[in-house]
């Protein structure tokens, strides 16, 4: 029994009528009430007007032909004896109504009551159903589904102003369906708290008393078939009802397997819900064939009802079939041991049975065997003609025509070699215990045993109940496989199609779809997912933004957080109301609707609506509708949640990587950064300019994904370019880098390890006078190499460590790397992944690179087209550089000894060249700049001094020496004689710097070209 909470009470003096009196008032002008009225009050009011009932009609509808001895009844009345005792001498007004909202029973606190009310509050038969009383106790409990308390004031009709009550529909246990309405009415100055309580209690008894209706009949049912087989033949054994329910035999048993009683109680259980006569054959895991038969029958009272036995074929004669009853069976479906023969009915079956033949059991194959055409299938004693061609296979229903109460053929019984027609009542021989054996052939009958009988209706909510666990576990397992939102979405409708519903709709404002928070989900509700048996039909196609009306089943649903049901939307006005154009032409092909709400940690993300076309929705499908939506709402969350990081991540990772490619003469750069499906992690590149035209290649990854990594990433991403510009070889520049991360790692807050865990790297600097590069690597993949005649190579670089270990040295190699060849770098992402062999990437790599015409961009692209996976686990970081040698006509050089009267003699073949080079403009700063670098280098270092001038996209003046001695830029005092050289040469150039050689250094400044 599922019932749903309570609304709260209205504040102050709302209570007793006067406080929504005015509101009532103001809602009937047409005024708007939200803030002041319930919500199910407010809908109610709302579907009351779009009926266009009035509040002053004072005649109910009256039924002289409702039941006052049905089922309901039944069970209430005594509960209801006993509250007009509890509340004896009080105003109460108790009353039963059924699922129409027609009274079915009344009793009082006070007798005198039944003489001072009007008759619509005292005499059984008026009809209280919303559509037609308007806002009420009974209508209301039956249109909200859940326990209801009005007002005074918060009725509809005027008649009720100076009355209140509670309400709370009554379920039947089995198939949770509503049953009817307990409702007590009472003066609206009577109110107690204690009075949702009562009631609640009540209808809970009253509930029970359902259910032990339906153990009675199952009582019954037993009764008649014991009864049936009184008769059937001489008893050789007497059966006792056993300790759990079942029928104890005296006869010798067989216990089937808990996994075979499983199977075939699960199919006895469909056929019972079938209510016909029917025979099936069931495989059992371990390959014996069990023959169920269903019997249906009617006991002493009517109780229709269906019987269920076993027929093992190949048993001994007189040995019977037990199933014990299991604790966890449905209520409703009796699960019993095997009657004693004797205490059975007759039941003969075919000479084509396997269980009928003489011999061993025919081995089973899976498949059912053919009858031939005319072949006489006979169970429980109707008799029908079977068509030719192949039989039933297993767990296949064979029904069998006829019925002995309904003029059909009467019981064929085998005797003596031949087929004779048995009398009314006459045994089939075997059938008694004693004689358990066919006298045509001599074969022992089949041991037969109940397995199951019970009310075809019990066996259909016990089948729709287990269907309903099947699609809920379903569910668990398809729904939220991914991290997507429209995805998940998705995969609720699927699974909601066609088990539950014909077609649903799933509506998502547009922020959850980013990853955020909705602020107002009404605000831009757009149709995210419509997904159906078919297509054609007139919904609001994906992407189309979907508005709702007031009294909207939709907006009802989101407005009370709680699914909303409209068994015929035909009937809901407020949902016509909306559109009618569109709903009118909707109503031609569905029926049904069930709204709910998505919602997920207290946020609400969306409504998911399931239409069927043509029979309605129950209470049981809303109540798995909302469960399913419920788990949905969860994943949806998640999704968006990580939708959310992921763009964050995503955001700052793209914001820590390169925006632009820097300009330079030495390479041709081409670049793509595709972060994982899964999640976003810590992959870089960059390319940094170096002095003397060089340029420095940088690819990257940090260990794992998230926020972290990334933000790791950005910190050693800058680190490393501060440790390039500095101009340190790619070895040291790992070692400074191994340095970093062990550091980060030592500085871990928590002390637990949880931060950086390492990094892989590899570094690569291109000198484009020499057409030579130096690379080295800490735990990366090696890069690749595309030579002119289009061959690739992996050069034969040392691995090195990954960064952060710490205490391991980096080896440097240089490579010889002409003009007109690419060098690609990439990160494991790339080639590594869990369904592929790492070698055959490298060759699918090679094959994909050996095409050296491709300019970088395309080979860039053909790499991701052809070798990357189709859904990465990793980042992937891809870096293509042609190189490009600076001509040899752009580069000058000198050498000199440490002789200060040959600077003169420099600068002036420096000014010649420039001159050549049409470097006019820049003369000037040059010779200023390349006097004083020569004046230092003859001073402060050793000789011998080289002077080298550099033409590309700027104009580059290097002096080196000897020494290792470094330059410190001064500013000199007004006072000072000296100590202005570096400072001039600071104003005068771009920017400067020294690089240090295995033997010396080089002090460089870089002029623009349009200096003066």
């Amino acid at each position: 029994m599922v019932r749903s909470g309570e609304e709260p009470k209205p504040a102050g003096r709302a209570t007793d009528g006067t406080g929504p009196a005015l509101r009532r008032e103001r809602f009937l002008q047409g005024e708007s009430v939200e803030a002041g009225v319930r919500s199910s009050i407010l809908n109610s009011w709302q579907r009351c007007r779009s009926l266009g009932l009035s509040p002053d009609e004072s005649d109910l509808p009256y039924r002289v032909d409702f039941d006052p001895g049905g089922r309901i009844v039944r069970a209430a009345a005594p509960v209801l004896d006993r509250l007009q005792s509890t509340f004896s001498g009080s105003k109460v007004n108790i009353s039963v109504a059924d699922a129409n909202g027609t009274v079915l029973l009344r009793r009082f606190g006070d007798p005198a009551m039944a003489r001072e009310l009007p008759a619509i509050q005292r005499v059984p038969g008026f009809v209280f159903a919303e559509q037609v009383a308007g806002t009420n106790g009974i209508g209301l409990a039956l249109a909200e589904r859940q326990l209801i308390r009005v007002h005074g004031a918060e009725h509809f009709a005027e008649r009720a102003q100076q009355s209140a009550c509670v309400a709370v529909p009554v379920r039947d246990p089995l198939s949770g369906r509503i049953e009817g309405v307990l409702c007590f009415g009472y003066p609206r100055g009577f109110d107690r708290p204690a009075l949702a309580a009562a009631i609640r209690r009540a209808a809970e008894v009253i509930e029970r008393r359902l259910l032990g209706q339906s153990s009675a009949h199952e009582r019954a049912l037993l009764r008649a078939y014991l009864a049936a087989g009184a008769g059937a033949g001489a008893g050789a054994g007497t059966g006792a009802v056993g300790p759990r329910g079942g029928m104890a035999t005296d006869a010798p048993v067989r216990e089937f397997h808990p996994r075979d009683q499983a199977v075939l109680r699960e199919k006895a259980a469909e056929l019972i819900s079938r209510a016909q006569r029917a025979a099936v054959d069931v495989t059992l895991p371990d390959g014996r064939r069990v023959t169920l038969v269903s019997r249906p029958m009617t006991s002493a009272s009517g109780v229709q009802g269906v019987a269920i036995e076993a027929l093992l074929p190949g048993s001994p004669a007189g040995e019977a079939l037990i199933l014990p009853h299991q604790a966890d069976e449905p209520p409703g479906l009796a699960v019993l041991s095997a009657a004693p023969l004797s205490a059975r009915p007759s039941l003969t079956l075919p000479s084509a049975h396997p269980a009928a033949r003489p011999g061993p059991v025919p081995a089973v194959d899976g498949g059912g065997g053919s009858a031939g055409h005319g072949e006489t299938v006979t169970a429980d004693g109707d008799q029908g003609t079977a068509g030719s061609g192949p039989g039933p296979g297993p767990g296949e229903v064979v029904t069998v025509a006829g019925d002995r109460g309904a003029g059909g053929s009467a019981q064929s019984v085998a005797a003596g070699g031949g087929r004779r027609t048995a009398g009314p009542g006459e045994a089939v021989p075997g059938d008694g215990g004693r004689s358990a054996v066919d006298d045509r052939t001599g074969a022992p009958f089949p041991a037969r045993g109940l397995v199951m009988l019970g009310e075809p209706h019990v066996g259909a909510y016990a089948l729709a109940a287990r269907r309903r666990l099947e699609l809920l576990s379903e569910a668990s397992a398809r729904i939220g496989t991914t991290l997507d939102v429209r995805r998940t979405a998705e995969e609720l409708a699927e699974t909601a199609v066609p088990r539950l519903a014909d077609f649903v709709t799933i509506d998502l404002p547009e922020a959850v779809l980013r990853g955020e928070e909705p602020a107002d989900p009404l605000a831009d509700l757009r149709r995210t997912v419509l997904y159906g048996v078919r297509e054609g039909l007139p919904f609001t196609p994906p992407g189309k933004r979907v508005d709702f009306g007031p009294t909207s089943p939709q907006l009802r649903c989101l407005n009370s957080g709680e699914a909303v049901l409209e068994p015929d939307l035909k009937a809901a006005a407020g949902w016509l109301a909306q559109d009618p154009e569109h709903t009118a032409r909707l109503l031609a092909h569905v029926h049904s609707l069930i709204a709910v709400p998505l919602l997920a940690r207290g946020v609400l993300l969306g409504i998911a609506s399931f239409y069927r076309a043509g029979s309605s929705f129950g209470d049981d499908d809303c109540s798995l509708a909302q469960e399913l939506a419920t788990r949905a709402a969860l994943s949806i969350d998640n999704a968006r949640r990580y939708t959310h990081e992921r763009t964050m991540v995503l955001a700052l990772q793209r914001r820590l990587l390169p925006h632009g490619l820097p300009d330079q003469d030495a390479v041709e750069i081409a670049h793509r950064y595709l972060p994982a499906e899964s999640d976003v992690g810590g992959d870089w590149y960059d390319v940094i300019p170096l002095s003397g035209t060089r340029v420095g290649l940088l690819v990257g990854d940090v260990v794992g994904h998230g926020m972290l990594s990334a933000a790791t990433m950005g910190r050693l991403r800058t680190a490393a370019r501060s440790f390039a510009e500095l101009d340190f070889s790619p070895d040291e520049v790992l070692v400074h880098l191994d340095n970093l991360v062990g550091r980060l790692d030592r500085e871990d807050p928590d002390g637990k390890g949880a931060g950086v865990i390492g990094a892989t790297c590899l570094y690569a600097v291109y000198d484009p006078t020499s057409q030579r590069c130096l690379m080295a690597r800490a735990g990366h993949p090696p890069p690749a190499l595309v030579h002119r005649d289009g061959t690739v190579s992996y050069p034969d670089l040392p691995a090195g460590p990954p960064l952060g270990l710490g205490g391991l040295p980096f080896d440097a190699v240089e490579v010889d790397l002409p003009a007109g060849s690419q060098l690609v770098l990439y990160t494991d992402g790339l080639i590594e992944d869990r369904n592929r062999d790492v070698d055959v990437v490298l060759e699918q790599l090679r094959t994909a690179l050996a095409h050296p015409e491709r300019a970088p961009e395309d080979t860039c692209q053909a790499v991701l087209d052809t070798v990357a996976p189709a859904h990465p686990h990793d980042d992937i970081a891809l870096l293509v550089a042609r190189v490009h040698a600076l001509d040899a006509d752009r580069i000058a050089t000198w050498e000199l000894p440490a002789d200060p009267a040959l600077v003169g003699e420099v600068r002036a073949d420096a000014m010649r060249r420039l001159t050549e080079w049409g470097l006019d403009e820049t003369a000037f700063a040059a010779e200023l700049i390349l006097s004083e670098l020569m004046t230092n280098a003859i001073r402060h270092g050793a000789g011998p001094i080289r002077v080298r001038l550099l033409y590309g996209h700027a104009l580059i003046c290097e002096v080196s020496d000897a020494s290792n001695t470094a330059p410190h830029l001064r500013r000199a005092a007004s006072t000072d004689e000296g100590g202005r050289g570096l400072f001039l040469v600071a104003q005068l150039s771009q920017s400067w710097g020294t690089r240090y050689l295995p033997e010396g250094k080089v002090i460089w400044a870089e002029c623009g070209l349009e200096a003066a």
